[in-house]
């Protein structure tokens, strides 16, 4: 199955529920055949934003360009696109076949082409010898898939994808997002993807979207977000971080306790520093920053520490060696801290 690859570009959009606002002046370009992500916290406006593109929902204000074409008045019928969604939505007293048949059915096609683009689907997704079987027969992964043939049977120029993993369990969401990335790219569908997990956008995505309250905070590919967040919120979403507050005297940043952290392009208008855990080290002396260990954690590969400092309480990462003793809560700790790496915010 070969789907028509289309840009999407949304222009000045916004959107509100009566007197609250949902959506607030959102802007940005999805290159076609991307595997774009839309990610951030429940309330967040991520899939109100993708609803908006796929036409359900009050009609926002604004443009949204698929191919050129604005769609932004258009039913969603007549907008070309695919949406699986969270709950699957499959008719429970159809068979697979005719699951996957139903959207087709729907467009009017004559028989004669739906039959061999629902057995093309359905070979695409790799569940041609189920076909005969209904949703409830199915594991959770299997009826997601035939919610994903369903939707590519009708040959979309885009792709939709709200949430799709959230009702498997941790394994099979790890395989199916790998299913899911290696079918995008597959298909060449541009692909849009809402998902709160930080884990599965970083994974799938070539670039993301991270909204916070109807606005986004920042575009980019997952490892420029993570390395160069563009405010606290964006740097505190994607993975930990520990935010020290300080102002930058004489090229260095000066924490608010005055421990002094070298950087290599300071910022005049810094006022706070973004240390992730695992580039700081622990040892028993000789670091930056002195302290004492609050807490411990074993998360298997990696021991997490809470360390008590003057700048406040900072977690610290460090690979778990079989047989190296640990530092106990209550130890006195020193931290020597990558500062020179690390993202200087002005917010």
């Amino acid at each position: 199955m070969t789907q028509a690859k289309a840009g999407i570009r949304i222009e000045n959009l916004h959107l509100a529920f009566g007197a609250t606002k949902v959506l607030e002046g959102i802007d940005m370009v999805i290159e076609p055949g991307e595997f774009f992500a839309f990610l951030g916290p429940s309330g967040s406006g991520k899939s109100t934003l993708l609803r908006a593109i796929a036409g359900f929902g009050p009609t926002p204000r604004g443009r949204i360009l698929i191919g050129g074409r604005d769609i932004a008045e258009l039913p969603p019928w007549r907008r070309d696109v695919g949406m699986v969604f969270q709950s699957y939505a499959l008719w429970p007293h159809m068979s697979v076949r005719r699951n996957v048949a139903f959207g087709l059915e729907e467009r009017r096609l004559p028989a004669r082409q739906i039959a061999p683009r629902v057995e093309a689907a359905l070979d695409t997704v790799g569940l041609s010898h189920l076909a005969e079987r209904m949703p409830a027969q199915l594991s959770g992964g299997q009826q997601q898939r035939v919610a994903l043939a369903r939707t590519i049977a009708i040959e979309p120029q885009v792709l939709l994808l709200d949430e799709p993993l959230s009702n498997l369990d941790a394994a099979l969401r790890v395989q199916m997002r790998r299913e899911l990335l290696a079918l995008q790219r597959k298909l060449g569908l541009t692909t849009i993807f809402v998902t709160h997990d930080q884990e599965e956008a970083n994974t799938t995505s070539d670039r993301m979207a991270v909204l916070d309250r109807g606005v986004i905070q920042q575009i980019g590919t997952p490892q420029q977000l993570y390395d160069q967040p563009a405010n606290a919120f964006v740097a505190g979403f994607l993975g930990t971080a520990n935010i020290l507050q300080g102002a930058m005297q004489g090229g260095d940043f000066v924490t608010a306790s005055g421990q002094r952290l070298p950087v290599a392009a300071p910022v005049a208008e810094a006022s706070r520093i973004v240390l992730r855990p695992q580039n700081i080290r622990l040892a028993a002396s000789g670091g930056d920053i002195p302290g004492k260990v609050a807490h411990r954690e074993f998360l298997g590969s990696q021991i997490r520490y809470l360390v008590e400092t003057a700048d406040g309480q900072i977690i610290v990462d460090t690979l778990h060696a079989t047989g190296a003793p640990p530092f106990d809560p209550g130890a006195p700790v020193s931290l020597s801290i990558d500062s020179r790496s690390a993202p200087l915010l002005a917010d």
